[in-house]
């Protein structure tokens, strides 16, 4: 009992402005050293980040068992997101194995019209990141034949580019199956649909004014001619490896209907799964043993285009083993911040500036463009702030969609721009086209921070918590706080 009062208490320490910054400057150095010059992924740089923190926090007087609470309070919070990340793979699969996204892609790829070229390789684009949740695939296997098919026009590669990446990440972050969309909705404790929903405002309005300024720029282009052969080859590959039929178009409108009726994810993504998993053995003609191996594995296709395997070679539970991995060592390094003060010191230096409502979602939208160009990982702008931002928001009594669409807002879509982030490198590898010169036609990604921003400001679509929000989330706390106190064993 002795030893036990002698413990230090977490609001008993203070940590300096000073010392809590550096966790997040070793992590950011060996991140950006990691990223761009081993081309690594950001694990190690975390793990780094959170050694730091640790020697800090017991340097200054927190015991072993406190520090490692933090850690295993800050993975229980993302147990939620993980496990939607799980089923999000397999829904790929089970997706891609039924014919759905084929058939999506396919009747997507009808409607290519030479004179609105841009607004319709952007709207191909979103359609297709939607049915996948992937923007990268989609700029690496349609993004790839629309750079061919503009070039074949006569329209500037970074015209095309743009377009492709407004439509690519407009359809991966409105995806109920993309990682980024998953994680900023997890590492909020937001309900993944509530969240898809409330970034209709700040969204949609953004893909208005770039289809606006496609169908603009497209019109000196309306006499072009325009090379078909591309699209002839993509389309005879997925006729001849999938059955096409619009009837299979019901299986993604029934997780829509099941959506709007509210329904919770996971079941929602069940149904999803069930559906896409019946149709790869009814529709498709696949095995039991195929199409129960591609849940865990991913889809496996040869069909001797290269686009198309591409594009459809992915999904299972083990794609997502990458993200889920980085979500723990993220949430490990937030933890171990957040309960140890470290936060709590750098938030409240932040806040000082951002006491209002409107301040503190501008906040959080530049704090994760921030880290996009600091971090280099565009996970990383969607976790970090994520964590940091959570209790301020709780503090002013804001829903937690408001922060989950701030850090979409400005974390995930703003990614592209930042040349040594590994979006921007992807880009260029996969486009050929430099991050500072696609920018400007890359209209979404720069319209929703800035319609984010005004909105803040504005007051408009802020959305605060109910009393009874508000009392869920204080017994959630008291249960959290009460399981931390437990002694370890």
């Amino acid at each position: 009992m002795e030893e036990e009062k002698k413990r230090p208490k977490q609001q008993e320490i203070e940590v300096p402005f000073w010392l809590a910054l550096l966790p997040l400057i070793f992590m950011v150095a060996a991140m950006a050293v990691t990223i761009i010059i081993f081309e690594g992924s950001p694990h190690i740089p975390l793990l780094l980040g959170t050694t730091i923190a640790v020697i800090i926090a017991w340097r200054l007087g927190y015991r072993w068992h406190m520090i490692e609470e933090g850690a295993y309070k800050g993975i229980r919070l993302a147990l939620p997101a993980l496990v939607i990340i799980i089923m999000v793979g397999m829904i790929i699969a089970s997706w891609i194995g039924g014919g759905i996204v084929a058939t999506m892609i396919y009747y997507g790829l009808k409607i290519i019209t030479p004179s609105l070229f841009l607004v319709t390789i952007c709207l191909i684009c979103a359609l297709v990141a939607g049915a996948i949740g992937s923007s990268w695939s989609t700029m690496g296997t349609v993004g790839i034949a629309g750079m061919g098919i503009g070039a074949s026009m006569g329209i500037p590669a970074a015209m095309v580019a743009g377009a492709v990446i407004s439509g690519s990440y407009f359809g991966d972050k409105m995806s109920p199956l993309s990682d980024t969309t998953n994680l900023a909705a997890g590492v909020t404790n937001t309900n993944l649909f509530v969240h898809i929903r409330h970034m209709i405002y700040t969204t949609i309005p953004g893909m208005i004014i770039a289809l606006g300024v496609y169908f603009f720029l497209g019109r000196q282009f309306a006499g072009n001619s325009i090379d078909s052969e591309n699209i002839n080859t993509i389309l005879a590959s997925l006729e001849e490896n999938f059955v096409i039929s619009p009837w299979l178009l019901l299986v993604p409108l029934a997780v829509i209907v099941l959506v709007m009726k509210k329904v919770p994810a996971l079941p929602a993504l069940g149904i999803g799964i069930v559906l896409g998993w019946l149709c790869h053995i009814l529709i498709q003609g696949g095995s039991v043993a195929e199409a129960v191996n591609a849940l865990h594995d991913g889809y496996v296709i040869t069909s001797g285009n290269e686009v198309v395997d591409s594009l459809f070679n992915r999904g299972g539970i083990d794609s997502m083993m990458f993200v889920i991995s980085l979500t723990i060592f993220a949430m490990t390094f937030g933890g171990v911040l957040e309960h140890t003060g470290m936060l709590k010191s750098i938030v409240t230096k932040i806040l000082m500036l951002a006491k209002t409502a409107g301040s503190l979602i501008a906040a959080t939208v530049a704090s994760a463009f921030l880290t996009n160009v600091t971090a280099s990982e565009q996970y990383i702008s969607i976790l970090l702030p994520g964590r940091m931002y959570a209790r301020a928001y709780q503090d002013q009594g804001l829903h937690s969609k408001n922060l989950s669409r701030a850090l979409e807002d400005g974390g995930t879509i703003t990614s592209p721009f930042v040349p040594w982030n590994t979006c921007g490198v992807f880009i260029l590898a996969t486009l050929a086209v430099h991050p500072f010169a696609y920018a400007p036609y890359a209209v979404l990604n720069y319209s929703v921070p800035l319609i984010a921003i005004l909105m803040a400001f504005l007051g408009w679509k802020v959305e605060f918590m109910t009393d009874e929000e508000m009392q869920k989330l204080k017994d959630r706390e008291a249960r959290m706080e009460m399981e931390s106190q437990q002694e370890p064993v």
